[in-house]
């Protein structure tokens, strides 16, 4: 028997820990963000004014502001999910829109994929709503309430992103705000009606030409994001995808889309082992594009996380304290095990594409779903995994955008600060092959178009 060394459990840890192999992001933010052109937060927010000299010191740079590159594809995109607006408090990471932008382009990257509330947008987009907790335990959003006005901040955000030549796809973790009011979207309709506000108030400022693509719900059937769709069978959660009830909410929400957006490609991302039942999945030819999030921890019906001891805890750190303990050591003791089991999954992802002739993006990847700076955390072997996820996946042929880890935003120093790593990575990214048939796709087309437009 192998030793798997220490593991603390609580009494609580199992009605705590999530059913689903992917847990991102939720809770608050300042209600204020930025005006277009402004480098700092607005009045009444506890971050520096444009102009004052705390805004000169922290970006001296920024006279002439760096842009992403000019291409078309591949692109190297990050997850900045709904931490763009609600990580705004001081030194949460987002407070100066500015500053993470200039950052996350002098690391390389073209695009964000970012949470556009499209429940709250849909309800009143200039309102300010109160968000609770998703949990306590991650660095995605804030561990507390807070209080989020979607409307202007999208498109002042939007805005910026332009001035910094940064691609936004967008998506929705349908955050819980005080009323509950994703769990009016109860129709497929009433689905479509919410983006369909959302993308009808970014035309109206002006800022269409940023958006790359609409990921209408991240990890689609995963009660986690979406409780307002009961799957049939109802136990079929978070691979509960190829139902044919998910089928027609997919189909019939972006037939809606499509009407008035048809140069804009639609989706619905997954999440799940990548194995040869995959495979048999689709077809799925009411998306433009497949979205699966794939790491090393979804492997074998996730033992990694089962040996280490982590069990997607939300509200305390049982998993953490696991993680700290037997996670790296788990790693290296069967190091070309886990590397495999990463490396498989993306192959199979690449033949899965080739078969339904569709391109890919994935977001969230590579090593492991959840981590975060802490005690005896070290970021050493996840960065070896996700450069070996990055490399491998630009080897295929079958990405167009793809990218580096789930940790590429600013609130996670460890992995933010080696800027190296990340040019390193986007690079690989840049230079990678793409098939032929994929440049006209849709999604390929709608790259060309935004390269023309912001960029010229």
């Amino acid at each position: 028997m192998k030793r798997r060394g220490f593991l603390y459990r609580s009494a609580g840890a199992a009605a705590a820990a999530l059913s689903a192999p992917a847990i991102f992001g939720s809770s608050g933010a300042q209600a204020s963000a930025p005006e277009a052109g402004s480098s700092a937060p607005e009045a009444g927010s506890s971050a520096p004014e444009a102009g004052s000299s705390a805004t000169a010191k922290t970006q001296p740079s920024l006279t002439k502001k760096p842009r992403a590159s000019s291409r078309a594809y591949p692109l190297a995109i990050t997850m900045w999910e709904f931490s763009w607006l609600e990580r705004r408090w001081p030194g949460a990471g987002y407070e100066d829109w500015d500053l993470a932008l200039s950052e996350l382009v002098e690391r390389g990257y073209d695009a964000i994929r970012i949470d556009a509330f499209p429940h709250l947008v849909y309800e009143d987009p200039s309102r300010e709503y109160l968000l609770l907790p998703h949990w306590h335990t991650q660095s995605w959003g804030s561990p507390e309430i807070n209080r989020v006005q979607v409307q202007p901040n999208l498109n002042r955000f939007l805005s910026k992103c332009r001035e910094y030549g940064v691609r936004v796809g967008l998506s929705s973790w349908f955050r819980t705000d005080e009323d509950d009011l994703r769990m009016k979207l109860d129709t497929p309709q009433k689905l479509g009606s919410a983006w369909l506000a959302v993308l009808k108030s970014i035309e109206k400022a002006g800022v269409l030409d940023t958006i790359l693509y609409v990921d209408l719900c991240n990890e689609w059937t995963g009660d986690a994001w979406c409780p307002f769709f009961v799957n049939d069978p109802p136990e079929a959660l978070w691979t509960g995808w190829d139902t044919d009830k998910s089928k027609r909410w997919m189909s019939e929400s972006i037939a809606l889309l499509r009407e008035h957006y048809p140069a804009i490609p639609f989706t619905f991302s997954f999440t799940g082992e990548i194995n040869g039942a995959a495979l048999a999945r689709g077809p799925f030819r009411m998306l433009d594009f497949l979205e699966p999030h794939i790491w090393m921890t979804s492997y074998n019906g996730g033992e990694f996380y089962r040996e280490a001891g982590y069990g997607y805890e939300r509200y305390e750190f049982t998993g953490y304290r696991n993680m700290a303990l037997n996670g790296k050591k788990l790693y290296e003791k069967r190091k070309s095990y886990w590397q495999e089991g990463l490396t498989e999954q993306i192959k199979l992802a690449a033949t899965w594409s080739e078969r339904q002739q569709q391109p890919l993006i994935t977001t969230e990847c590579w090593g492991v779903v959840d981590y975060r700076d802490w005690p005896l955390l070290e970021w050493d072997w996840v960065k070896e995994l996700c450069a070996l996820g990055t490399e491998s996946a630009a080897a295929t042929g079958r990405w167009m955008a793809m990218g580096t880890s789930n940790f590429c935003g600013p609130q996670f120093v460890g992995m933010w600060r080696d800027r190296e790593w990340h040019r390193r990575l986007t690079g690989t990214i840049h230079a990678a092959p793409l098939a032929a048939e994929l440049h006209d796709s849709l999604l390929g087309r709608r790259m060309e178009s935004i390269a023309t437009s912001i960029f010229s």
